[in-house]
């Protein structure tokens, strides 16, 4: 371990990479939301044990560059409104990245209801207007396919809306 001067100030060379370290994924938080999950996988990832990865998480969360509960809100309304998600397929990809269960349906409580449903409604007509078949009950079964895939559950009062004549 060599010694390195820096304006007066003498650290390790670990020390200093560690700072390095530090510094990059402070910038990296200021740029773009991130979660503490993903920031302690890149540490780790870099050759730190995950000791040093706590300690440098911890900092960035102390020093406000890093706020789970802020990510999780970003994420789900990015998702809800550019990606038009529902609330399944948005809970799945926040408990991929490890976040607290309680934490991710603070943030899904966000999405207004009457929003969800109308952009349910919507991206279902919209599909609709795209399905060949003629069955009724194949189309339906489709939609509802769709829906879900899309990460929306499956609601009688969705299905029954859709059944309206105008559709």
């Amino acid at each position: 371990m060599g010694i390195i001067q820096n304006q007066s100030v003498i650290m390790t060379t670990d020390e200093k990479s560690i700072h390095e370290v530090y510094n990059r994924l402070a910038a990296l938080c200021s740029r773009s939301e991130q979660c503490s999950p993903d920031i302690r996988k890149k540490i780790v990832a870099l050759g730190f044990e995950d000791e040093t990865a706590a300690e440098i998480t911890a900092k960035l969360k102390e020093e406000n560059f890093l706020d789970d509960e802020r990510f999780i809100r970003s994420f789900v309304a990015d998702k809800f409104k550019f990606n038009k998600w529902g609330k399944v397929k948005i809970r799945y990809y926040l408990k991929m990245k490890g976040l607290p269960g309680d934490l991710i349906e603070n943030g899904l409580d966000s999405i207004d209801e009457d929003l969800y449903k109308q952009l349910l409604i919507k991206i279902l007509k919209e599909k609709a207007k795209t399905i060949k078949k003629k069955d009724k009950f194949e189309k339906m079964g489709q939609l509802i396919r769709f829906a879900q895939s899309r990460g929306f559950e499956r609601s009688e009062e969705h299905t029954s809306e859709l059944q309206s004549p105008n559709t």
